[in-house]
């Protein structure tokens, strides 16, 4: 199977490889953070889920949730994979969201697809309990 081709950042990276403020970051890409606090991993794979206004507003960080190889089975995962820019299938947890500072979003991984959007929405309804 022939390899997804990745978009390349509409961006030049900031000192340091993350992305800078004002750049363009979308809710459902993928990118890698770099030696997350708290994290046992010298570095995750993580999926944007702030909201739209947000990420185009002068906040520098944006709210990510976390993406593991192992899933739980809760409904407030997201099965991912190749198709999305991953080596291997995993889940998106949005049980576990965190906010990174956009200098910390270094490596774009992909991005979701429609299909994937909406159930990343539904799963986040489910893990913040809202209807």
């Amino acid at each position: 199977m022939p390899s997804k081709p990745r978009r390349p950042p509409p961006f030049r990276a900031a000192e340091g490889g993350g992305i800078p403020w004002g750049a363009k970051l979308r809710r459902g890409e993928l990118y890698r953070v770099r030696h997350p606090s708290g994290d046992t991993k010298r570095s995750r794979v993580v999926v944007v889920v702030s909201r739209p206004a947000h990420l185009a507003s002068r906040f520098s960080t944006a709210i990510c949730a976390p993406v593991y190889s192992q899933r739980g089975g809760l409904s407030s995962e997201v099965a991912v994979g190749p198709a999305e820019g991953l080596k291997h299938a995993s889940a998106i947890l949005c049980d576990v969201l965190t906010s990174f500072p956009r200098g910390q979003l270094s490596d774009y991984v992909g991005t979701l697809g429609p299909v994937k959007l909406a159930a990343l929405r539904k799963a986040l309804r489910i893990a913040l309990d809202i209807e």
